[in-house]
């Protein structure tokens, strides 16, 4: 922004030549044109308005900016979905990736999602409201899914090596030949699991879970989890 200020008037050139060297009185020449340019200038008051027009203008851009967030926010929510939506049947991540992190991080609800096959390595979805989503095959390797609710979710050979699903609600999930390798399921709801053929084994963490009516349990695993602190509570 410009910063007028009124200008002294400048002394006359016999004033200000004074005793100079004439070899630099071409240099002195200009330098007293300028000031005496900048003291009219100082006094024109189309340039005053100029300024705070300026001023005026910016000040509406930022008032159109904050009226229109809602609408900007929308439209980023719509793309984010579009991306979701194409990539349905496909490998690879696809821009899902991100799509779904920004929409849980706008606390938007990803209920019934379709990521069926997608790769998901290492996603970011604490707290994310996946109900009765699809998510079979997917590679959720090193993802971050505490406390995410996928209660109902189609999760038939998904691979969650290494995640972290702390406190997921899985109640009534199909997670038939999913992949628990080193998985961190402390305070879990699984109730009602689908758990036939899953690889078990080398879960991390089980402390806490609830595993109250788990379905087709593979051998070995209702004592083993007991022993490493599960429950078989009522409710969670």
């Amino acid at each position: 922004m410009l910063v007028r200020e009124l200008r002294q008037r400048p002394p006359s050139w016999a004033q200000y030549k004074g005793n100079r060297p004439i070899i630099f009185l071409p240099f002195h020449a200009l330098e007293w044109s300028l000031q005496w340019s900048a003291y009219y200038l100082s006094r024109w008051a189309l340039l005053e308005v100029l300024e705070y027009l300026s001023v005026l203008s910016v000040l509406v851009a930022v008032i159109f900016y904050f009226t229109e967030s809602g609408d900007r926010r929308k439209q980023k929510h719509y793309q984010a979905w579009q991306v979701i939506n194409t990539a349905q049947g496909k490998g690879g991540s696809g821009g899902r990736i991100e799509a779904l992190q920004e929409l849980n991080l706008d606390h938007v609800p990803l209920v019934g999602v379709n990521a069926a096959g997608a790769f998901l390595q290492g996603i970011q979805l604490s707290g994310a409201n996946l109900l009765r989503a699809n998510l079979e095959a997917c590679d959720l390797r090193d993802s971050n899914l505490h406390a995410i609710d996928l209660r109902y979710a189609a999760l038939a050979w998904a691979n969650f090596g290494q995640a972290n699903l702390g406190r997921a609600k899985l109640e009534g999930a199909d997670l038939s030949n999913a992949d628990l390798t080193d998985a961190d399921l402390s305070g879990a709801d699984l109730r009602d699991v689908n758990l036939q053929d899953v690889e078990w084994k080398e879960i991390r963490s089980i402390a806490g879970a609830n595993i109250k009516g788990v379905r087709n349990a593979p051998q070995g695993f209702t004592a083993w989890a007991l022993q490493h602190h599960a429950v078989m509570g009522g409710g969670h």
